[in-house]
């Protein structure tokens, strides 16, 4: 395998690709669908603040790539009726999807195992499990009609192995990295290409709410581990499925 950390794509490499990015309105999602729009891509911005994802496509817009869409969506609240909505819309719009990378995730509370609250646990495991599960499942068909589709999952040093007080985040990944495990296996006979990424200390909101005393201004940018989302996206990886990779060393 290639050096996908430091991945230098040719201009116009994801040109002609529909990509979904989830939590797309800030942080890492923001920056990747920024970079797969400079790369060519029309990207579908999907999150749950409107103005978040309204000031990204306008900023795509300025910049003269191609034109993205947007979908407000709630995945607390979501239902599998509007997953599969959603995919009818992709296909009916774009008539496939190349690309979809689940970035979207919350962190919930960090505290000692027993103080876990089941509500807590239940909006964590939901969105960062179950939701991407339903999204997924109403999306694998529509990304079929793509020559060859690439599913990202996003997950965590502590999806692999477990930390103290990170409960149900921590739960939450290694159920990432398991699904995505299981999709690659199922479709590994197929064009569809399933790997996962662990984006490591990057400079974003969520970090800064789990290490609030840390110097986030030693961490690197959403813009500096750009290079493996851009790689697991992109043909150059068209021979690497069921993997997880990191985005920068430790």
């Amino acid at each position: 395998m290639q050096d996908y950390q430091n991945y230098q794509a040719p201009e116009g490499a994801l040109q002609g690709k529909v990509i979904l990015v989830t939590g797309a309105g800030d942080g890492i999602g923001r920056e990747a669908a920024l970079t797969y729009a400079r790369l060519g891509a029309t990207v579908i911005l999907l999150g749950r603040t409107t103005k978040k994802l309204e000031a990204v496509y306008d900023e795509i817009i300025e910049a003269g790539y191609p034109e993205p869409a947007i979908i407000p969506l709630d995945m607390k609240g979501a239902t599998e009726s509007h997953y599969r909505d959603m995919a009818a819309t992709i296909e009916d719009q774009f008539g496939k999807l190349d690309g979809l990378l689940h970035n979207a995730s919350i962190l919930g509370v960090l505290s000692p195992f027993t103080h876990i609250d089941l509500p807590t646990w239940n909006d964590v495991l939901h969105v960062n499990v179950t939701a991407q599960f339903m999204m997924t499942k109403a999306l694998i068909p529509v990304m079929l009609k793509a020559p060859s589709p690439r599913i990202i999952f996003t997950s965590s040093g502590v999806g692999r192995t477990g930390r103290a007080h990170w409960g149900p985040y921590a739960v939450s990944k290694f159920a990432t990295e398991g699904m995505a495990q299981i999709i690659a296996d199922e479709y590994e006979n197929t064009s569809l290409r399933v790997n996962v990424i662990n984006p490591g200390a990057t400079r974003t909101a969520m970090r800064a709410r789990a290490y609030p005393a840390e110097d986030s201004g030693k961490l690197k940018t959403a813009a500096e581990i750009m290079p493996v989302y851009i790689f697991l996206m992109s043909d150059a990886a068209a021979g690497i499925t069921g993997e997880s990779l990191d985005a920068q060393t430790r």
